[in-house]
């Protein structure tokens, strides 16, 4: 199985804004005083397609798709969420957390790819779990490494253990279950996403092991990195406060590899980490401030990789 892929899917925003429904558990979301709604999104939109210019630039081959005003969601800029694309043909589909994020589902999206010349083959549904209040908020809940058969999940509101243990038996995965935790006023409260603390590439991981707070948890999984061979490069608590966990590899042109962050979370790292990645692959960043503070998500959380055959 392949780790990284040269096809994005991301969703351009037209009402993008702070989602009251996500900001109970995610607390990297911030209220930007004194900026209009049309400013925010404007904002959005500005940085979005900043951001598809450099991914393209590169060589990545990113498919756009406009969101619509109606339904209102404010979060449809992340749509990993959602949805993943395997390279067997399936696609997946995941139950959400926040009620107005589930109206972010459009068939029409699939509809985009197969006129892309992608292939579906099956639909994998898990989103009946939301009436019985239980979720499992895709790629990022699940941080996967498809090259080694293993999927990582930091259990939290948004990451259900069983449902998790049910995606990795339909997909063949081992799954690697733990609890992270970030400091939120003094306390320790769970880390809403995995993908927020820790990314899998082909040769190497970026991963917050402090956020682990139990100690044979952290070393399961860093053994467990260790055991696939994948060159461990530390960041902080601080470091995923400014999204340094929240990165993604994907493939330019003539198969090149590039690590995909925000230019918050690259600001953030230490010229020895920078300089460890950079033994691996080049790093690409943006801005993404705006879509960080408000959206509380970054870079990772805004690509849908797609991993589907071509016809």
């Amino acid at each position: 199985m392949n780790q990284t892929t040269n096809s994005i899917l991301m969703i351009r925003p037209v009402a993008f804004r702070m989602n009251e429904q996500t900001a109970v558990n995610n607390y990297y979301q911030k209220v930007l005083e004194n900026t209009t709604p049309s400013t925010v999104n404007a904002k959005a939109q500005n940085e979005f397609d900043a951001f598809v210019e450099k991914l393209r630039k590169v060589g990545v081959n990113v498919i756009v798709v406009e969101d619509t005003l109606d339904p209102d969601t404010p979060d449809s800029i992340f749509p990993n969420n959602w949805i993943s694309f395997h390279e067997n043909g399936d696609v997946t589909l995941y139950p959400m957390f926040a009620e107005n994020r589930r109206a972010e589902r459009r068939e029409d999206i699939l509809d985009v790819l197969e006129e892309k010349g992608f292939t579906i083959n099956e639909i994998m549904d898990y989103t009946s779990a939301e009436e019985d209040g239980f979720f499992l908020e895709g790629t990022g809940s699940i941080v996967l490494d498809r090259d080694n058969g293993k999927a990582y999940c930091a259990l939290s509101p948004r990451a259900d253990e069983e449902l998790f243990i049910e995606f990795c038996e339909d997909f063949d995965l081992a799954p690697v279950i733990f609890e992270a935790y970030q400091t939120v006023n003094g306390e320790r409260k769970h880390m809403y996403h995995t993908n927020v603390m820790m990314c899998i590439a082909e040769t190497f991981a970026v991963i917050c092991a402090d956020c682990i707070d139990d100690k044979q948890e952290r070393k399961m999984v860093l053994d467990n990195l260790k055991a696939d061979g994948k060159d461990i490069i530390l960041v902080t608590e601080d470091q995923v406060n400014n999204f340094a966990g929240n990165m993604l590899q994907v493939k330019g042109k003539d198969d090149k590899r590039y690590l995909v962050m925000s230019n918050s979370a690259y600001q953030s790292l230490t010229k020895a980490q920078i300089h460890k990645i950079e033994q691996h692959c080049e790093i690409l960043h943006a801005n993404l401030d705006t879509i960080e503070a408000c959206g509380g998500g970054s870079a990772r959380c805004m690509m849908a990789e797609v991993f589907l055959p071509l016809q």
